[in-house]
């Protein structure tokens, strides 16, 4: 028996002990994640994290119980159905509460974990991890260091099954490779990070991360403070994924109905340049966040939330789902030691089709933000207002200019939304499973000298 038909037989068999009057579900998943660090080509460490575990949901005249257990020791998985039965007696009645159903959508056909990469071995994950390092060094003799140089890999498989009629089961794989490098030029160091992200082994680019980081760290080196004065900012497509993933969270049910979006109450409004098209698509084989279910196990399917610059909806669990009088988007995310609540798996910015070079000229003058510091302890979700500080390089005439640092770029979200005036065409993905190409947003508070 495969490892997510144990899984599945073990939920099911929680499923089966349900009572009348019960809804039961049991959600049990296992997961290995191994990281190699190397310095100066020498092994710093190897860590191997594994978990395995079981949250269990009853819910009984809209009282939800749960409880969970991280071991699927038999003890333990009985231990953790009595509990959320005992915590189903104590709750507070909520007619939004309650398990998913099937609702009809055939899940997508995914490629499930890579075997290969599965079965990597430690010579081999050592040997990734020295090839980011050494094409960083080998790019500049000004590259004088690294911080680090990691390669991670992670193999997860869950399964779902309700007494409402739902048995699925998901695997998946995926590695990252992340470089931090240092480049000196006299008494000044700067520093720059880099990043690949990938499914499987058959498309490894490791080197592509030192490489980038280090061209990323050379580029800064003579960098002074710019002037201030509102500019039109070119986001590294890094960096624009990072702020979608912070308007994603602002766009989720749960967040929505607490009064806590900048977003909330304006489905069918321009919220966004007509060059913006934000959908949320777990079935996208390209994100390493996809998958064929959520964590209810409903089949994924592509949701967008803003099209054409329109915001067209919202991301949806069951229960939030039900409280705004909606259907569930398939968008319940959770681990087994958490219930399911909605979120994003596959944020993704439609892409244009400019270069970066055609963006640039394009903008003429404005500036290039390579890094962003203090995003989230920068940025209030719930007013949209942000102040970050960046480094990156001028744009003058329609090219990259001189380095710029000890700087900060300020607007909300809400404006910078509105005021995309160009989308690249090349999108990079995050490893949490966000994608983006490079963006021009105009009219950007820069603070500087």
């Amino acid at each position: 028996m495969s490892n997510d038909n144990q899984l599945l037989a073990l939920a099911e068999k929680v499923v089966a002990d349900a009572r009348g009057g019960e809804q039961v579900e049991a959600f049990v998943s296992q997961s290995r994640r191994t990281t190699a660090k190397v310095r100066r080509g020498e092994v710093e460490s190897i860590e191997q994290a594994t978990s395995a575990g079981i949250g269990i949901r009853v819910v009984v005249d809209g009282r939800q119980g749960f409880a969970y257990a991280g071991s699927l020791d038999p003890d333990a998985v009985a231990s953790a159905l009595a509990d959320a039965r005992d915590n189903a007696i104590f709750a507070t009645p909520d007619e939004a509460n309650g398990l998913a159903h099937p609702d009809g959508v055939t899940p997508v056909d995914l490629p499930g974990p890579d075997d290969a990469l599965a079965a990597i071995a430690t010579d081999r994950r050592v040997e990734l991890a020295r090839a980011v390092e050494r094409a960083a060094l080998a790019t500049d003799r000004r590259i004088t260091g690294m911080r680090s140089a990691d390669w991670s890999d992670v193999l997860a498989t869950s399964a779902v099954a309700t007494s409402t009629g739902i048995r699925v089961t998901d695997s998946a794989s995926f590695w990252s490779a992340m470089a931090d490098v240092l480049a000196t030029d006299g008494d000044e160091v700067q520093e720059a990070y880099g990043v690949r992200v990938g499914r499987t082994l058959a498309h490894l680019d490791v080197e592509g991360a030192g490489t980038e980081a280090a061209e990323k760290a050379l580029a800064l080196l003579g960098a002074t403070q710019p002037e201030s004065r509102r500019v039109t900012v070119v986001l590294d497509p890094h960096v624009a994924g990072s702020f979608l993933a912070l308007i994603g969270a602002t766009m989720v049910g749960d967040t929505v109905l607490k009064g806590r979006s900048p977003f909330a109450d304006r489905v069918g409004e321009a919220i966004a340049a007509p060059l913006v098209t934000l959908a949320d698509d777990p079935t996208d084989a390209s994100s390493p966040a996809a998958g064929r279910h959520d964590g209810e196990g409903l089949a994924t399917r592509r949701n967008t939330l803003i099209g054409a610059g329109v915001l067209q909806g919202f991301l949806h669990s069951t229960w939030s789902g039900r409280k705004a009088g909606l259907a569930s988007t398939a968008s319940a995310v959770r681990d087994y030691a958490s219930t399911p609540h909605a979120g994003t798996q596959g944020l993704a910015l439609a892409t244009g089709d400019l270069t970066l070079e055609q963006i640039l000229e394009q903008v003429g003058d404005g500036i290039w933000v390579q890094s962003v510091s203090g995003l989230h302890s920068g940025t209030n979700t719930v007013s949209g207002d942000f102040s970050v500080g960046v480094t990156g390089r001028a744009i003058r005439s329609g090219a990259l200019a001189e380095p710029i640092r000890e700087a900060t770029i300020a607007s909300t979200l809400q404006r910078m939304l509105l005021d995309v005036v160009a989308v690249g065409s090349e999108r990079v993905w995050l490893p949490g499973g966000t994608g983006s190409a490079a963006l021009a947003i105009e009219g950007v508070s820069l603070s500087g000298k």
